[in-house]
């Protein structure tokens, strides 16, 4: 029995699949997914990239066996809308922050914007905000920056796809960003304000898609919650199967006979050697069409395992 005033305890379950969660502003990465976990009674889940606490929208969500490949969709290539507002700078380089320095915002056409763009395309440098989850002498910068601690932000090579001014109104511009993983927004406005002689942060960043979720159907935590008043069949409604998040890898199929080697962890040389290059993870699939897990081929053509889902394993004796 539960005392007065507490609530159930909830009753986790085993459950696969991929959330694309429309993460709400003012929660963590974590704080969200730990909600649409217990929404669900998942009893394992994990996500696939952080975003701030004032960041919205995609956040693939990870449940039981698709954890397992939580590690390939972190490096994704991600696109975001932000908006930025330039003469503020502040502590951690958004509109959370602690406002540092004010300056005047020098009169500004699109091209002198276009102008401090440029630099922050194609392949770059980037140092990360003090204010970050990257670790330093195992803690996170932004544990050492809270203490006061004088740390040395890393500065990281990164790859912007695309960078571009959509709307300017007055000292707010709105940008669109489609970059590789390990970028970050803030990083971006902040060098795009210190480029054009009066710093600048990010007031508002929403995150459009990640790869290979390019038009994603996201479902907010209110959405969740509704579906999961009609019952487990509805919620379960709204999961992707783990073979929708291996969309983007060269597929590889086994007959019975391979699979039964695979399930051993041995690799299997398939009937049609696969037309990849050698060193190329794979997403691999039985006789029946069913995802078994990925794998890397090498040089001969085998099918070498890397991370198997429980239903490809073989028992062990």
């Amino acid at each position: 029995m539960t005392g007065a005033g507490k609530r159930p305890r909830t009753r986790f379950r085993p459950l696969d699949g991929l959330l694309l969660l429309d993460k709400p502003a003012g929660l963590s990465s974590n704080q969200a997914m730990q909600r649409a976990r217990h929404i669900f009674r998942a009893r394992k889940a994990g996500h696939t990239g952080s975003l701030d606490p004032l960041a919205t929208g995609l956040l693939p969500i990870c449940f039981g066996e698709a954890t397992k490949i939580a590690g390939l969709l972190l490096g994704a290539d991600k696109a975001y809308l932000a908006t930025a507002v330039l003469g503020i700078t502040t502590d951690t380089d958004d509109a959370d922050g602690v406002t540092l320095r004010q300056r005047v915002v020098p009169p500004l056409d699109d091209a002198d914007i276009e102008a401090a763009l440029v630099p922050l395309r194609g392949e770059i440098e980037q140092r990360a905000p003090m204010y970050s989850a990257l670790k330093q002498g195992g803690e996170p910068l932004y544990a050492k920056a809270r203490r006061g601690e004088a740390i040395e932000a890393p500065v990281r090579n990164i790859t912007v796809h695309s960078l571009r001014l959509l709307e300017r109104e007055n000292e707010r511009l709105q940008l669109s960003v489609e970059c590789g993983s390990g970028t970050y927004i803030r990083s971006l406005v902040r060098d795009l304000g210190e480029s054009l002689g009066c710093g600048a942060h990010v007031e508002q960043l929403r995150r459009t898609w990640v790869d290979p979720f390019r038009q994603p159907r996201m479902f907010t935590l209110e959405e969740l919650e509704a579906l999961a008043g009609q019952g487990d069949a509805v919620l379960d409604s709204a999961l992707l199967p783990i073979e929708a998040g291996l969309a983007d890898f060269a597929r590889v199929d086994l007959d019975e006979a391979q699979t039964r080697t695979l399930s051993y962890g041995q690799p299997a040389l398939p009937a049609t050697k696969p037309q990849v290059a050698a060193g190329t993870t794979v997403a691999v699939h039985d006789q029946d069409r069913r995802v078994l897990g990925i794998g890397r081929i090498d040089h001969a053509g085998w099918v070498h395992p890397q991370r198997l889902f429980a239903w490809a394993i073989a028992p062990q004796r």
